[in-house]
């Protein structure tokens, strides 16, 4: 056969999660992979349980400035599976911005690779896409359900802002929401640490059992390592329909106490305040999707969703189109991205402000983890609730933020960042 040609075959699985674990494990021969997993949450739509692409037949690394053009001609090629992610900092071509932060990390703006394997994990199916399927098969039933690693350290985790500079920021950024440059600002900190050597995949288990997430993701690019535990969807396309499913809203759940438990449910649901930020990047959602959906197709599948997550409740709201013909990725993400839910309203004035009062580049975190199918669909998350490393300049870097606008009181922003980093830091064993 053609060496470059790919066989699939299909091999059943009594044990998912032992699986699972195999080729998490088998995973880590490679120097690029990708391994997407929804933990089997209810808030679908999902194709599969969890995906891994691991080597690389071919790639586009690419900075700010022509790269969604890159993409696109890079996906004109060939029909193939392409799974990658888009940086925060492609802000800088689809608007006059610029980024002048210091970024540890140092992820791409644009990084997508062509597999050389292709793992799919659905109910009782395991199906291997490869030159050879069998000796991959093989190779991964020999793996150890549990793989010995490097044990993770203690860390000292630091904040770019202590508490009183931070509340300070959000007066100010109130006070900017006040004279009318903007309606709400997701507003986001650093949580870092140097100096750190941790073993991402112990990490990656880790955090996986204490906060799994319906969009999950562990991805390598050489030495830059992203553990994700995101429950937020950013945008999917199925044939001509597309689906966006933004957070806006959060009440952390007291699991030792069922009812201060509902009550925290409950309170999210009817909070003004949530509601009024839902709504918001509901809306822009809804402007983003209209700029290359049909007329009229634009609709909000569901509207203030409260959905159950380890951790915290999230409000969550589905909003859908139906695209123009000829709309190419390209199109899609110049329209929508970066996400409303870590930006705001009206959006190129908030990246501003972000740029202004942030203290870090983004990078990765608020960008989007996913793949693109052969046939032009595609699903992507959103950065949030993860760990980036960098292992050559063992750099640790977690982001949290939240949505300011009037009415926040600064405090409770406070808290609810340390709520969002919460697990991340149990799981690194984090001193601060």
């Amino acid at each position: 056969m053609n060496p470059s040609e790919l066989w699939h075959d299909v091999y059943p699985v009594s044990d998912v999660e032992q699986i699972k674990e195999k080729v998490l494990n088998w995973a880590q021969a490679f120097s690029t992979f990708c391994f997407l997993d929804n933990h089997r949450y209810p808030t679908g739509p999902h194709a599969v349980e969890c995906l891994l692409a691991a080597g690389v037949k071919r790639q586009l690394s690419v900075p700010a400035g022509q790269a969604l053009q890159s993409l696109q001609s890079f996906l004109g090629e060939k029909k193939s599976w392409l799974f990658g992610h888009l940086g925060y900092d492609l802000k800088n071509e689809t608007e006059a911005l610029s980024s002048g932060h210091p970024d540890q990390i140092q992820f791409p703006d644009l990084f997508f690779f062509e597999p050389e394997i292709l793992v799919r994990l659905t109910a009782g199916q395991l199906i291997i896409e490869a030159r050879d399927p069998e000796a991959v098969y093989r190779a991964i039933l020999e793996q150890p359900e549990q793989q010995a690693g490097n044990t993770t350290g203690p860390l000292t985790v630091q904040s770019r802002f202590n508490r009183e500079t931070y509340l300070s920021v959000i007066r100010e950024l109130q006070q900017r929401i006040l004279r009318g440059d903007c309606y709400e600002i997701n507003f986001c900190q650093e949580f870092f640490a140097e100096g750190a050597v941790i073993d991402p995949l112990q990490v990656y288990k880790k955090l996986s059992a204490e906060s799994p997430n319906p969009f999950s993701g562990f991805y390598r690019v050489e030495d830059k390592w992203l553990i994700c535990a995101s429950p937020e969807r950013f945008i999917k396309r199925t044939g001509n329909k597309i689906i966006s499913q933004p957070i806006k809203g959060t009440a952390p759940r007291i699991r030792h106490d069922e009812k201060a438990d509902q009550e925290n449910k409950q309170g999210l649901y009817q909070s003004a305040k949530e509601r009024a930020e839902n709504v918001m990047v509901v809306d822009l959602v809804r402007n983003d999707l209209s700029r290359v959906c049909r007329e009229g197709s634009v609709q909000v599948d569901e509207l203030y969703g409260i959905y159950t997550f380890p951790q915290v409740y999230q409000m969550i709201s589905t909003v859908s189109g139906e695209l123009e013909d000829g709309t190419s990725f390209a199109d899609i993400i110049r329209a929508v991205f970066p996400m409303g839910s870590m930006t705001g309203a009206p959006k190129k004035s908030v990246m501003q402000l972000i740029e202004q009062y942030e203290r870090t580049r983004r990078g990765i975190f608020s960008g989007a983890l996913g793949y693109i199918s052969p046939e032009g669909d595609f699903d992507f998350n959103v950065v949030i609730r993860s760990i980036l490393y960098n292992a050559t300049n063992q750099y640790v870097s977690v982001g949290a933020g939240s949505a300011i606008t009037h009415y926040s009181q600064a405090e409770s922003e406070w808290e609810e960042c340390q709520l969002k980093v919460a697990a991340i830091k149990k799981v690194l064993g984090a001193i601060e």
